[in-house]
């Protein structure tokens, strides 16, 4: 089944663009560790507005793009909060991998066409669905508002309550900002075209609908529902099972309509199949994370772990061995009526990196 969102390829790296990934990284000062939250900046009156331009003017946009920015107060700070997401999320998914989709290297992986950058795609369009949908939700955006899920079964019986993430202005929103250009015959284009409509579809179907009774006795004589994505990490999670399971592609002429469309392997003597809507795809076997290379950093000096993944990360060279003492809370105990005194406990670990 075709879906309704077409990509031009140019403006969907142009979203996607390493420098723009850069700025905003630099921005945030990210470091691995932060937790996955938005954050928010003032709104007041022409204070607002001048700041709103002015941070569309900094992000790396395409002219249509940029429009599409200046008219929409606080998208800009969507769009930063939705790649800040992406980087975050992909460096979590991967922080036990020899690539841990470190910024050094992104580049260069962005002009592949490799597993790890079909990823990028997949997870940076994945967050800006979310992002937006949540925006909707949460009212930082003023020209959408909940989702109303007209199309709900047995709407009558339900009462609307709690405002629902708006996954169709989302996905309406990215038709038009991301572009609905023909797509050519090149293979990267329809690669990296597939991807992106992989990580939208990843956010749209895990849309729930959440219900609260209300009632005598919790008889749920009445239910409020709503509409509400997953959280974050779980669309990362699912994002990072088809990376392990990503199909290699290659271009081919239909030969009912005369167009090409990507192909994958055949399976067990049978003709090639169609990549599913699902599938993460790829063209390129990826690079050796091993080393220093355009790529990536390397291993050298990451840290390990000597039960799980010593062996693998350090690709053979083995692995250095210090210790340190940390400090943390023990002996917790609650005290009348709300208060929890703890001590301060030390004890000695062992960390693990890999050798240079």
């Amino acid at each position: 089944m075709r879906s309704g969102l077409q990509l031009s390829a140019p403006a969907t790296l142009c979203l996607l663009q390493p420098l723009l990934l850069l700025q905003v990284s630099a921005y945030f000062g990210l470091t691995g560790r932060e937790v996955l939250t938005h954050l928010s900046l003032p709104r007041q009156g022409a204070t607002s507005t001048k700041l709103h331009l002015k941070q569309c003017d900094l992000l790396t946009l395409s002219r249509k793009q940029k429009r599409l920015c200046r008219k929409e107060p606080g998208l800009a700070e969507v769009l930063r909060d939705a790649i800040r997401l992406g980087v975050m999320e992909c460096q979590y998914q991967f922080r036990n991998e020899r690539w841990n989709c470190s910024l050094d290297g992104r580049t260069e992986l962005l002009k592949g066409g490799f597993k790890e950058t079909g990823f990028l795609y997949a997870v940076s369009s994945a967050a800006l669905s979310h992002s937006l949908a949540k925006a909707c939700s949460s009212g930082r955006l003023e020209r959408c508002t909940c989702d109303d899920s007209p199309d709900l079964e047995n709407q009558k019986a339900w009462q609307w309550g709690v405002c629902g993430d708006n996954i169709k202005y989302s996905t309406r929103f990215l038709k038009n900002f991301l572009g609905q250009k023909k797509i050519g015959k090149d293979l990267r284009a329809k690669v990296d075209i597939h991807n992106t409509k992989m990580g939208i579809k990843a956010v749209k179907n895990g849309l729930k609908t959440t219900c609260k009774c209300h009632g005598v006795s919790g008889s749920c004589a009445v239910r409020t529902c709503w509409k509400q994505l997953s959280p974050f990490h779980e669309i990362g999670r699912l994002l990072k099972t088809k990376y392990d399971n990503a199909v290699k592609v290659f271009s081919a002429t239909n030969d009912a309509t005369g167009h090409s469309e990507l192909v994958g392997p055949q399976a067990h003597g049978h003709s090639s199949r169609l990549p599913r809507s699902t599938d993460l795809v790829y063209m390129e076997d990826s690079p050796n994370f091993c080393r220093r290379s355009t790529y990536s950093p390397g291993t050298a000096g990451r840290s390990c772990s000597k039960e799980t993944n010593c062996d693998s990360m350090c690709c053979g060279r083995g692995h250095n061995t210090r210790s340190r003492m940390v400090t943390f809370s023990c002996h917790c105990q609650v005290q009348w009526c709300c208060h929890v005194e703890c001590q301060q406990c030390m004890q000695e670990e062992e960390v693990y990196t890999c050798k240079r």
